[in-house]
């Protein structure tokens, strides 16, 4: 029984292959640590958005230095509210940064007919060690 799906799954693999162009699949790469350096559009999310968290952050310090004899209570209300704003301000940003970034990556996905992206920014474990199309530079043009 399991040789049957072993087979199995190795002639879907296969067929797989053939269909896709017999064998030919197009990688494209992407820095995204260097997009993240050199786009403006990414660099101009990143500083609003450090913008936005270090106001939040100066306002709960403010409101702690204001009252400082609120109860334990109340400080760890203010706390928790800090952490939540701080956590949906982090969250919003970091959507805005994927959303601006996958419609970059998707353009030339289509211009250049990749079948996959990968990340090579990492400089300790890169995910891609040769070969690719490396799309990095297209996309900092994107996201001017």
């Amino acid at each position: 029984m399991k040789y049957l799906n072993k087979a199995a799954a190795a002639v879907l693999l296969t067929s797989s292959f053939f269909a896709a162009g017999c064998g030919q699949v197009h990688i494209g790469t992407l820095d995204s640590s260097r997009v993240q350096q050199d786009a403006p559009q990414i660099k101009a999310v990143i500083d609003e958005a450090n913008t936005k968290l270090m106001e939040a952050q100066k306002e709960a310090q403010t409101k702690f230095e204001t009252n400082p004899n609120m109860t334990t209570e109340e400080a760890q209300q203010l706390q928790m509210e800090t952490q939540r704003k701080l956590a949906g301000l982090n969250q919003m940003y970091t959507i805005q940064l994927q959303q601006k970034l996958d419609v970059a990556v998707q353009d030339i996905v289509k211009e250049k007919k990749l079948d996959i992206v990968l990340d090579s920014g990492s400089k300790t474990q890169p995910s891609v060690l040769t070969g690719g199309v490396d799309i990095t530079d297209e996309v900092i043009a994107k996201l001017q």
